[in-house]
């Protein structure tokens, strides 16, 4: 799978509004096929800071993404509301989905 994480810097008077700002963006983005997840987070440590986790099934379902007309939409309406350049990582992992982190194994 192709795995991303992406740190948004928002314009602190949008920081509220983010996930409205980015909903529809958002939902369209896990309607894909090949999403396997699309999951915003806030820092705890900067609030206007946003992190976005998202993976894609696999480099097909990642060309299809940022070929879409939603992400073609997206480049042109958020910027407006960010402080900066978003800052990214992203590689492709041999799995499909999440693992356990077996250090903090919970027994129940």
């Amino acid at each position: 799978m192709i795995f991303i994480t992406a740190k948004f810097p928002v314009r602190p008077e949008h920081a509220e509004d983010w996930p409205q700002i980015a909903a529809d963006f958002t939902q369209a983005t896990r309607a894909e096929e090949g999403c396997l997840w699309f999951d915003w987070s806030r820092s705890l440590d900067d609030p206007n800071e946003y992190v976005l986790v998202e993976a894609f099934r696999d480099g097909e379902a990642g060309a299809a993404h940022v070929s879409s007309p939603h992400f073609a939409q997206a480049q042109q309406d958020l910027p407006q509301y960010l402080a900066a350049t978003p800052s990214i990582v992203s590689t492709e992992v041999d799995q499909q989905d999440w693992s356990e982190l077996g250090e903090l194994a919970v027994d129940r």
